[in-house]
C-alpha cells in the first residue's frame, strides 16, 4: 500500500532547510546572521501554528506571493506577466494600497506564513508597500527585483531591516541578460550588486531557465562570479511558456534531469550560498504545490490566484480576510479534485491544465 504524502511535513522540512542553509550562508556578515538566527525562532514557531491548525482540519501554507504592483519599466522578452496583461508601463490606481498590504502581512504573520515573496512588475516601485513589510521581522521578504531602482533609500532601508532580501533577476553573462532584459541593465545590476557588497548587505539572485542559458547558468565559473560579488542565494526558475513560439525554450526532462543533479553538487561544493529550485521535481513534493498546497498567490489588485503562472481568481482580498482567500472556491476545487496531484515530467502543472482552471471558474 502506498504511504501517504505529507504536505505539512514536506513543507516544513524544506523551510528548515531553507533557514538552516541561510544561517550557514551569513556566518560571515554579522549583522545579517543574528537576524537568520532570530529568524530561525520565528519559523519554528510559524510551524508550530501551521502544524497546529492542520490537526484541526487546516492547511496553512508556509509561502506567499505577493506582486505589489503591475508597474514595471523594462520589457524582457518572453514575460509571462506582460503576456497575461498582468504588468503594464503605467501605475494602475485599482492596486492594493500600503494600508491593504500591511493588513494582509498581519494576517498572514498570524496564520503562521514564513516567507512572502514581493514580486511586480517590479516591486522596488512601490516603497511605501516594501516599508510596510520591513516592520514584520517574523517572516522573511525576498524581493524580486530587475535591480534598476535600488537607491540611497532602499540601502538604508535594507540595512535597517535584515527581512527584506533583494532577489536580483539575472538571465547569464551580460550577452544574454541584455538580449533578453535590454541594453545597459547588466551594468546597473553590477552596479547594484557592488554596492550590496560594500555595504553588508545580502542580496540573491533569481535566473529564469530556458534551454539557451541552461548551461551557463550552471557553470562553475557564473557561480563562482555571482559568489564574489555576495551574492548568497540563487532561485532557478523554470521557462514557463505563454506563447506558442517560445515552447522551445521551456526545459524538458532532459534539461530537469541536469538542474536536479546541478542543484545537489552546488549545495555541496558552496555552502556559502542557498540554491533552490522552482517549480523543481515536483514529485518529491506530491505534486504542484500551488493552489496553498505550500504556496498561493495575490496580484497587485488584491486577486487571489493559485501560482502566478495561473491568473485566474474568484475571490479578492479587499473584500475577505486572506484565510477566507485561501480557502476559495476554486482553491479547494484545485486541491480537493487531485487537479495538482497528478505525476507529470515537470514544469507547470496548472498551466498545463489551464483548461480545467477556466471550466472550474466558469462553474462547470
Amino acid at each position: 500500500m502506498k504511504e501517504e504524502f505529507d504536505i505539512q511535513e514536506y513543507m516544513t522540512r524544506g523551510v528548515e532547510r531553507v533557514v538552516s542553509d541561510a544561517v550557514r550562508a551569513t556566518l560571515k556578515n554579522p549583522k545579517e546572521s543574528v537576524y537568520m538566527a532570530r529568524f530561525a525562532l520565528a519559523s519554528k514557531s510559524a510551524s508550530k501554528k501551521r502544524k497546529k491548525a492542520e490537526r484541526e482540519g487546516e492547511h496553512i501554507p508556509p509561502f506567499l506571493i505577493a506582486s505589489i504592483t503591475s508597474q514595471c519599466n523594462l520589457h524582457c522578452i518572453g514575460c509571462y506577466s506582460r503576456c497575461n496583461n498582468a504588468t503594464t508601463d503605467d501605475n494602475p490606481i485599482e492596486q492594493l494600497s500600503a494600508d491593504d498590504w500591511a493588513r494582509i502581512f498581519d494576517e498572514a504573520d498570524d496564520m503562521g506564513v514564513s516567507f512572502i515573496l514581493l514580486a511586480g512588475g517590479e516591486p522596488m516601485m512601490r516603497y511605501d508597500v516594501i516599508e510596510a513589510a520591513s516592520k514584520k521581522p517574523d517572516i522573511l521578504f525576498p524581493i524580486f527585483t530587475n535591480g534598476t531602482f535600488v537607491t540611497d533609500k532602499y540601502y538604508e532601508l535594507l540595512d535597517k531591516s535584515r527581512n527584506l532580501i533583494p532577489i536580483i533577476s539575472i538571465e547569464g553573462g551580460k550577452e544574454i541578460t541584455e538580449r533578453r532584459r535590454g541594453e545597459g541593465v547588466y551594468d546597473k545590476l553590477d552596479t547594484s550588486m557592488s554596492e550590496f557588497k560594500r555595504r553588508g548587505l545580502i542580496f540573491g539572485s533569481s535566473i529564469t531557465v530556458t534551454t539557451e542559458n541552461i548551461e551557463e547558468v550552471f557553470s562553475e565559473s557564473f557561480i563562482t562570479g555571482l559568489s564574489g560579488k555576495g551574492c548568497k542565494a540563487i532561485i532557478y526558475v523554470e521557462y514557463v511558456p505563454v506563447t506558442d513560439d517560445a515552447k522551445e525554450l521551456a526545459p524538458q526532462d532532459k534539461e530537469r534531469e541536469f538542474m536536479k543533479t546541478e542543484i545537489l553538487r552546488l549545495r555541496q561544493t558552496h555552502p556559502e550560498m542557498v540554491f533552490i529550485s522552482f517549480p523543481g521535481d515536483e514529485k518529491n513534493s506530491g505534486g504542484c504545490v500551488a493552489a496553498g498546497r505550500g504556496f498561493f498567490h495575490i496580484n497587485s489588485h488584491g486577486g487571489a490566484e493559485p501560482c502566478p503562472f495561473s491568473p485566474y481568481s474568484d475571490i479578492n482580498v479587499r473584500d475577505t480576510s486572506l484565510r477566507e482567500a485561501m480557502n476559495s472556491r476554486l482553491f479547494r476545487e484545485l486541491r480537493d479534485g487531485g487537479y495538482l496531484l497528478e505525476e507529470h515530467a515537470g514544469g507547470c502543472t496548472l498551466f498545463k491544465r489551464r483548461d480545467d482552471v477556466e471550466r472550474i471558474m466558469a462553474g462547470k
